[in-house]
């Protein structure tokens, strides 16, 4: 018998700062596989869209589709019909997200949580974006589409205070009798 003392356990090894983890696979349908939309392939377009859809975040997006957010500036830029893509899958988001935002003013639930300031602020500053994609699908300037919705708004203020004046008129008779 030895009286030796036993070697202390190993702990294992603290990985470095800067080692690379492992990306996640992504499961891919047969028809995926098929028509070669495998983010590894180079096919990362799609995924980037449907992402961009959901998100409306473009570093987001470029994650998902495993590629970097430069890799995607680049090819809008040198491709219009990504282009066009991206600026489609970005105004769906948008729509997605007023839809999130009415469906979450009507009914408030405490499990689904909401920053509705912030929602409307970003909804707000798409406007812009929103007119000018107007104005290229309409052939019209981008000052044209924006008077055009500042006409509709004091169209819809002049009708609000024509029924408020009727309903002051039909509540003097009440209050007369």
């Amino acid at each position: 018998m030895t009286t030796a003392p036993k070697a202390p356990k190993r702990k294992p090894r603290a990985r470095k700062a800067g080692a690379a983890k492992q990306k996640p696979k992504v499961r891919l349908t047969k028809r995926s596989r098929e028509e070669g939309d495998n983010p590894g392939t180079g096919h990362w377009r799609i995924y980037f869209l449907e992402h961009l859809i959901q998100t409306s975040n473009i570093t987001a997006s470029a994650a998902y589709a495993r590629t970097v957010p430069s890799r995607a500036y680049r090819t809008r830029k040198q491709d219009p019909g990504f282009a066009a893509a991206w600026d489609a899958a970005l105004a769906e988001g948008y729509k997605n997200l007023e839809m999130d935002v009415l469906a979450y003013l009507r009914n408030p639930s405490p499990e689904h949580k909401m920053d509705v300031a912030s929602a409307i602020r970003l909804l707000s500053l798409h406007r812009q974006a929103v007119a000018q994609s107007r104005a290229q699908q309409d052939d019209r300037s981008e000052q044209e589409v924006l008077d055009s919705i500042d006409r509709m708004i004091d169209e819809m203020r002049e009708r609000a205070a024509a029924n408020a004046a009727l309903d002051d008129e039909t509540e003097q008779p009440d209050e007369q009798a």
